[in-house]
């Protein structure tokens, strides 16, 4: 889709640029689906959300600018160091339940809700990229019988075509919790029509997810029809209750297992780039290309699955 950037604001503040590849801005399509991708994120704010700091969709070429989150993606956390104790799977849970909160009360449902779309930061998790999301009151900007989302955690309805809300990202919840505390995706791995047939026809693999995570909270969130899956107002309450094993809110690391505690210090801490006066992302300076500051070693771009940052001076000017 493009790349991401790491930048400063008009103000000093770091923030993540993503830049669209030109050959995708010459799509008028694409354009569309950007613009939506802006106005969506544009909607959802709340604490476990990464803020749009400004953007152009109909810049050249289109960008967006969200605030900086210093982390690891949970993707990148799970295959480093395994499956977490159910302990951290469930404070991990209720930080991204509440994002979904923020989201569904936007009157947004994400659509792609998977560990390459979490950030783990020293304040907790942060759901990132609604480049698929819907809003809930517009229309489809998806053709008929186009799939859109990732094999192994869509929703059934996602993938049989019927109508989607809030409780497909309560699926996709269930399938990041359980890949998250047993280290395995429940429908397994190969071609995605093999996992998307599995996840429309047969029962999810839980067998590494240990109790009582497993029948509280992702056997439920796991059921094929919508109407049986908990409300995000429910798995709040059993994350904090029935049974499970009491913690604080994650407000620090602590909350982590430790080998992902140290790296999202390391990268907290580590010194950025000094970027130079004229790095911008505001439309407000003087046109003329700005300059963007390289990911520092060890950092992991801002949205995942971009591709790595660009030296200075290499990403397209925006105006």
């Amino acid at each position: 889709m493009g790349q991401v950037y790491l930048a400063r604001s008009v103000g000093g503040r770091w923030v993540a640029v993503k830049v669209v590849r030109p050959e995708l801005a010459e799509d008028p399509g694409f354009r569309r689906r950007f613009a939506r991708e802006v106005t969506t994120a544009r909607r959802v704010g709340g604490t476990f959300t990464a803020a749009v700091v400004d953007a152009d969709p109909d810049g050249d070429p289109p960008w967006l600018a969200t605030a900086y989150v210093p982390g690891v993606a949970l993707d990148e956390a799970v295959t480093a160091h395994g499956p977490w104790p159910q302990h951290a799977a469930r404070v991990l849970g209720l930080g991204v339940t509440e994002a979904l909160e923020a989201i569904h009360g936007s009157g947004v449902v994400h659509r792609d809700l998977k560990p390459s779309n979490v950030l783990l930061g020293a304040d907790g998790p942060r759901v990132i990229d609604f480049g698929i999301s819907v809003v809930t009151d517009s229309s489809r900007l998806t053709g008929t019988g186009v799939i859109v989302g990732t094999a192994g955690f869509m929703a059934p309805e996602q993938l049989t075509g019927r109508e989607v809300g809030p409780a497909c990202d309560v699926f996709s919840l269930g399938v990041l919790l359980a890949f998250v505390a047993s280290g395995s995706p429940p429908f397994g791995e190969g071609g995605p029509q093999a996992v998307n047939f599995r996840t429309v026809y047969e029962e999810p693999d839980l067998a590494g997810v240990p109790e009582p995570l497993r029948s509280a909270i992702v056997e439920p969130c796991l059921a094929k029809e919508p109407r049986e899956r908990p409300s995000t107002a429910e798995i709040l309450r059993r994350l904090t209750g029935d049974g499970l094993p009491p913690t604080a809110g994650p407000d620090a690391t602590g909350w982590l297992p430790a080998p992902v505690a140290a790296t999202i210090r390391e990268r907290v801490t580590a010194p950025l780039l000094a970027a130079p006066p004229s790095a911008h992302v505001s439309r407000m300076l003087p046109p003329g290309p700005p300059t963007f500051d390289p990911v520092p070693p060890g950092y992991r771009p801002a949205a995942p699955g971009y591709g790595p940052a660009q030296p200075p001076h290499a990403a397209p000017p925006l105006t």
